[in-house]
C-alpha cells in the first residue's frame, strides 16, 4: 500500500486562509493543491497561531473546511517564548490508526523547546515527525544554541529509530551541500549555509537516516527531471529569485535508512507563482 504525506512551511496559517492579500489567495491555492494530493499526513511548520482561543480555532475551523475527514494536532509557542511564532500542526486521516501524539521537548537551549516546533504521530508500524528547526538569525546570533538544537533533535530520532521506522519532516533551516544552494560561493557565513549547520545534518544522516529526495534524484543541481527546481525555497526580499531559480533546499523527508528504499516520490510541490517554502511531497 502506497502512503502519500506531504510537508509545508506555511509562515502563518492566518495569512493563507483568512488573509486579503495577492499573496494569501497565491497561499490558498498552495491549501487546495495539498488537498487535491489526497495525502494521508499533512505536516505543517510556523503556523504562528497564539493563545487567543477564539481567533485561533477560527482559523482551524478555515483549514478544517479543507480537510474534513481529517483530525487535526497543534503546538503553540508558549511562555516563556514568544507567543504567535513559530508553531507545527498535523493532519492526519482519520480512517488511519490512531496514533499516539507527542509534544518532544528534547532538551533544547534558550527557549527554543517552548517553541512549538516538535510534533509527532506514533502511528503501529511507523512514527512520523515533524520539526521547525531553529534559524540561527541574523549576524548568526542563534547560531551557538542551534548547534545543541541539533545534536537534541538527531539523539531523539535516534530513540524514535530504535523503536520503529521514522519518517521525518520539515522546515530543517540548511542547505546541507552546494547543489542544495543555488549561489554556495557568496553564503558560506549566511544562516542556513555554515559550516556547523551543514555538519550537524551530517551527522543526522549519519546516524541512520536517508535524505530521500537525494536518494531518488542523486546530485541534481538547480534542476532535476523535466526541468523542476530542486529548491523548496525562495526568497521573498528577492522579487526574481523564483524566476532565476535562484533558491535554497531546507525542506527534507527522512527516513530511517532501512525503509528508505520503499520510498516511490520525494520531490517539492508546484506553488505556481508563490514565492516562499513549496510543500514536499513523499510516497513510500
Amino acid at each position: 500500500m502506497v502512503h502519500t504525506l506531504v510537508s509545508w512551511n506555511i509562515d502563518s496559517l492566518n495569512a493563507a486562509l483568512l488573509g486579503k492579500s495577492s499573496r494569501s489567495a497565491l497561499s490558498l491555492k498552495v491549501v487546495e493543491t495539498i488537498r487535491d494530493l489526497d495525502p494521508d499526513v499533512v505536516a505543517i511548520q510556523e503556523t504562528k497561531l497564539n493563545g487567543d482561543q477564539k481567533k485561533s480555532a477560527g482559523i482551524l475551523k478555515a483549514l478544517m473546511r479543507y480537510f474534513p475527514d481529517y483530525q487535526e494536532v497543534d503546538r503553540r509557542s508558549e511562555p516563556p517564548a514568544r507567543t504567535g511564532y513559530a508553531g507545527t500542526l498535523m493532519l492526519y486521516r482519520k480512517s488511519l490508526p490512531e496514533p499516539t501524539v507527542t509534544r518532544p521537548r528534547i532538551g533544547a537551549p534558550d527557549t527554543m523547546d517552548d517553541e512549538g516546533r516538535m510534533l509527532t504521530l506514533e502511528f503501529p508500524d511507523c512514527f512520523v515527525t515533524t520539526v521547525y528547526t531553529p534559524n540561527s538569525g541574523s549576524g548568526l546570533v542563534r547560531l551557538k544554541p542551534r548547534g545543541v538544537w541539533d545534536n537534541c533533535y538527531r539523539r531523539y530520532l535516534q530513540g524514535l529509530d530504535a523503536r520503529k521506522p521514522v519518517l521525518a519532516c520539515g522546515d530543517f533551516n540548511v542547505a546541507h551541500e552546494e547543489i542544495d544552494i543555488a549561489n554556495p560561493g557568496s553564503n558560506h557565513h549566511s544562516a542556513g549555509f555554515t559550516d556547523q549547520e551543514r555538519e550537524k545534518f551530517g551527522l543526522l544522516l549519519d546516524a541512520g537516516f536517508t535524505d530521500t529526495f537525494r536518494k531518488i534524484h542523486g546530485d541534481a543541481a538547480g534542476f532535476y527531471d523535466d526541468h523542476r527546481s530542486v529548491y523548496t525555497w525562495f526568497a521573498q526580499r528577492a522579487p526574481k529569485s523564483k524566476i532565476n531559480n535562484s533558491g535554497w533546499r531546507i525542506d527534507y523527508w527522512l527516513t530511517s535508512n532501512r525503509i528508505a528504499g520503499q520510498v516511490s516520490t520525494s520531490e517539492p510541490v508546484d506553488t505556481g507563482e508563490r514565492q516562499d517554502h513549496l510543500p514536499i511531497l513523499l510516497r513510500i
